[in-house]
Formats: structure tokens, C-alpha cells, sequence
């Protein structure tokens, strides 16, 4: 589990295919210490297992369904990636609830600078877009992101200078492929108030969600 605050940033050294995957071997910026095999590190949001650790460089191997789901595949060697080690139980809860698992890929559609902030529209598919409120969170290639707007094609962020150094944003241009992760808990709520047993219909009548019903599931 991640809290898309993000740690630091590395540089991908090198990309080698491995079976239909392949292996990533990234140079951190900041120390690796008490970093073993087999912890989880998000790469650009995506949720990795290092399967080698040496100073402050790590490889990964990512698999076919990975590079399908996200961006990965369009990271070459020398690029930028945002890093962040999983969360310890004693840490402070910083962005919101993200597990490093990508629903799918946006594209930048424009980046804008409007006073001390740069307004950042990201297109994506509407079944990304209907996991998405005004002032709800996004993880954006594994940036906690907060909703300024949104419709069933692209949401709108707005990034603060800090965020911008601190993160490979001071690099995005229109047309990069980004991951995203939409909001845990709104899939989970959903799957909850749709879902019935088997042999059952759905949850929801045909009028739709109402308050009635989120107060019978125990949500009100």
C-alpha cells in the first residue's frame, strides 16, 4: 500500500526483455537503506517487486499484463520515474489510499500555467472517468492528485511548485501517457451497493442509488 506521496525520483539504467516482460533496473536518488528483495516499490505508480537491491539501484521485473495495463512500456532508459517504497503502519497517512495496482492509461491533453500553480488536464477513457468526483483524489503516474473538475472524458489537476520539483511533472508535455489509479474506496463502495449473491439481482433497484438504500447497507 502506497500513499502516492512520492519519495524521490530515479532514472531508468537499463531495459532488458524478459519472456513477453520485462526487467527494469532503476538508479534511485536517495538511499535504498533498509530496502530488501521482495519489497514492493511504485514505479510511476505502478506497484513493483525488487528483485534485486544494490546501493541505491533495484531491478524489477514487470510482467505482460503490467506493460499492458500502464505507461511502462513507454519509458526508455535515461527517463525520469517517480519512486515510492510502501508504507509502514507507523507512517502518517500524507495523499490518500493507493495500491500501486494502475487502472488504465491517460494522456496529457494540455498543461497550463495559472498563477503560482500549473493546471493540468489528463484525458481518459470513461470507464476511468466514472470513478472520478470533483475534489476526489487520483493517482496520477503515482502522484496523489486532487479532482478540480471533471466529465466522462478527462478530470483537470492543479500542481503547486513543490509538487512540480519534487516529481517528474516538470517533464510532462501533451501527448505523454500517464497511470492512473482511480479511488480504492469509491470501487469498493460501488462493488459493494451493486454487487448480490449469486442467483440474486442486483442491489440497486431501478430507480437507482438512493439514501434509503445506503442507510439499509449500512452506510448512513
Amino acid at each position: 500500500m502506497f500513499t502516492g506521496i512520492i519519495e524521490g525520483l530515479g532514472t531508468l539504467t537499463a531495459k532488458r526483455p524478459a519472456a513477453q516482460g520485462s526487467r527494469l533496473e532503476i538508479r534511485s536518488d536517495f538511499a535504498l537503506d533498509q530496502t530488501r528483495v521482495g519489497d514492493s516499490i511504485a514505479v510511476n505508480g505502478a506497484c513493483l517487486t525488487a528483485v534485486a537491491v544494490s546501493g541505491n539501484g533495484f531491478a524489477a521485473d514487470v510482467s505482460p499484463e503490467t506493460l499492458r495495463a500502464t505507461a511502462l512500456g513507454t519509458v526508455g532508459v535515461g527517463h525520469r520515474v517517480n519512486l515510492e517504497r510502501a508504507l509502514k503502519l507507523s507512517d502518517r497517512l500524507d495523499g490518500h489510499l493507493v495500491s500501486g495496482h494502475v487502472d488504465g492509461v491517460g494522456t496529457i491533453r494540455s498543461l497550463t500555467p495559472t498563477g503560482n500553480a500549473l493546471v493540468i488536464t489528463v484525458a481518459v477513457s470513461p470507464d476511468l472517468a466514472h470513478y472520478m468526483i470533483h475534489k476526489g483524489s487520483v493517482a496520477v503516474d503515482g502522484i496523489s492528485l486532487t479532482i478540480n473538475s471533471c466529465d466522462n472524458s478527462s478530470f483537470e489537476v492543479s500542481i503547486i511548485p513543490h509538487t512540480a520539483g519534487m516529481t517528474t511533472i516538470g517533464t510532462w508535455r501533451p501527448g505523454r501517457l500517464v497511470n492512473i489509479e482511480t479511488d480504492l474506496i469509491g470501487k469498493y463502495v460501488e462493488r459493494f451497493v451493486t454487487a448480490a449473491p449469486k442467483g440474486q439481482s442486483s442491489r440497486i433497484p431501478e430507480t437507482g442509488l438512493s439514501k434509503e438504500l445506503l442507510a439499509r447497507s449500512g452506510f448512513l
